[in-house]
């Protein structure tokens, strides 16, 4: 594989383009191309695919697509591009598994194939959503650890606040409140009793790179593993850079980040598999990553939950877990939030889709992530109670399971309810759900069996 001193050398004398050029005269009528030529073609009565043909088409439209339009840096203006060549050596380079944790949390995380019996690696938590306090932070982090025997690994929430204060990022405050968060989990998991336990989302109240690499810098080990996303769509700056050039110093783990949006450049699902698996390329050769993280999510309703998006993602993940050995994580964003039943058909949904595909699971964004204190434990206990019950189910099994959930669930996105706070729906002091979201528990997960969905 190319050093990644060469991806930095691409990214400051690779060919000029102005960014609008990159994205309209490069990369849609390229997308749009490739969607035509390998015949990608959505079919809204089977949002798990189960066509391995299908899947391998996918891959070779991703591959052609990064080969011929390659990676945008918006501070540079220049484009990365990468020859076949390079591509085809990257894809037989790149780490098939990765080593995280400490002590009795350690793990290997390896590559999955679809319809395999591998239980997934379960990245649980919060997926970066916000909190509103430093005491609620270190709560949720204690909970997370004691509260989720499923756990693998653990996605932090985001600091909104420090001291009373609104954490803004490219300030003073940004940087401080990233050195805080650190120790601030660190210190909660140890309280848990599982001090090993690898934190994957690095710092998500860091949006620079100062702050995130700052606050690495206090408490966080190379056993963690840290997050760098690309900007949708295919554009990835100096300040992502920076952060790569940190990590692989540090010899930490790293998480290349992707979001292809459904309704914008790239298209409808069938462009945004494509692009997928593009992404899936760009954060094996130009972040030198350990594993992918992708969520394809709808432009309009801000989940990952809709149909369209779950096919997307389920085709592009076989495509990727059947072409490559790079580990594949899939994030989940559900409309609706805690104590509410629709967020756990749509969470079911999605996890299966994932897990049955060859992914392994990052969840759960609960309330679209976006909500403050919008989140618990429970959703993402269900979450990997579901992704171990999933595994070994064929994706034969699995779109039909998909298919019931949502018809419970699709038509009530648009007016999703986000659902209770952490302090309304869980008893902080004794780390468990309140009486009432226990019974609602109980209450689904036995309607849910009766669909087929799997619980471990």
């Amino acid at each position: 594989m190319i050093s990644f001193l060469e991806v930095i050398d691409r990214a400051m004398s690779g060919r000029y383009c102005k960014e609008q050029d990159f994205t309209m005269k490069a990369l849609v009528p390229k997308l749009a191309e490739v969607v035509n030529k390998y015949g990608i073609t959505y079919d809204a009565g089977t949002p798990v695919p189960c066509d391995d043909d299908l899947a391998d088409r996918v891959f070779q439209a991703g591959f052609e697509l990064y080969r011929d339009v390659g990676l945008y840096c918006p501070d540079s203006q220049r484009v990365m591009k990468f020859t076949e060549g390079e591509l085809l050596q990257a894809l037989k380079d790149c780490p098939p598994e990765t080593i995280l944790g400490e002590g009795k949390e350690q793990r290997i995380l390896v590559p999955r194939r679809p319809d395999c019996e591998t239980p997934p690696w379960c990245w649980l938590g919060a997926l970066g959503a916000p909190v509103s306090t430093e005491e609620l932070y270190s709560s949720i982090m204690e909970a997370y650890a004691t509260c989720l025997p499923l756990a693998d690994s653990i996605t932090a929430p985001s600091l909104a606040s420090f001291n009373g204060r609104a954490v803004r990022t490219g300030t003073p405050l940004e940087v401080i409140a990233a050195m805080r968060v650190t120790g601030l989990g660190k210190d909660a998991l140890r309280r848990g009793n599982r001090p090993g336990l690898p934190i994957m989302n690095s710092i998500a109240t860091a949006g620079s790179d100062v702050a995130k690499i700052a606050g690495s810098s206090f408490g966080l080990n190379a056993w963690d593993a840290w997050i760098v996303g690309h900007t949708a769509e295919f554009k990835v700056g100096y300040q992502r850079l920076n952060e790569i050039a940190w990590v692989l110093g540090a010899g930490g783990g790293l998480v290349a980040e992707c979001a292809p949006i459904l309704g914008g450049y790239c298209g409808g699902p069938e462009g945004v598999a494509v692009a997928n698996v593009a992404y899936l390329l760009s954060g094996i050769i130009a972040m030198q990553a350990d594993a992918l993280l992708t969520f394809p999510i709808h432009f309009n309703l801000g989940c990952t939950t809709p149909r369209q998006a779950i096919w997307a993602k389920s085709v592009s993940v076989q495509a990727m877990t059947r072409n490559s050995h790079l580990p594949v994580f899939v994030d989940h964003y559900a409309a609706h939030g805690p104590m509410t039943e629709m967020f756990f058909y749509e969470n079911a949904a999605d996890v299966i889709s994932s897990v049955v595909s060859g992914g392994h699971i990052t969840a759960t964004g609960s309330a679209k992530g976006t909500h403050v204190d919008h989140f618990t434990p429970t959703e993402p206990r269900f979450s990997g109670e579901v992704a171990h019950g999933s595994a070994g189910m064929t994706r034969e099994e699995a779109n039909q399971v998909v298919g019931r959930l949502l018809e419970r669930y699709e038509s009530t996105l648009v007016h999703a309810s986000a659902g209770q706070t952490y302090e309304e729906c869980w008893d902080i002091q004794r780390k468990q759900p309140k009486p009432e979201y226990a019974e609602l528990y109980e209450k689904v997960t036995g309607e849910l069996a009766g669909l087929g969905v799997r619980l471990a």
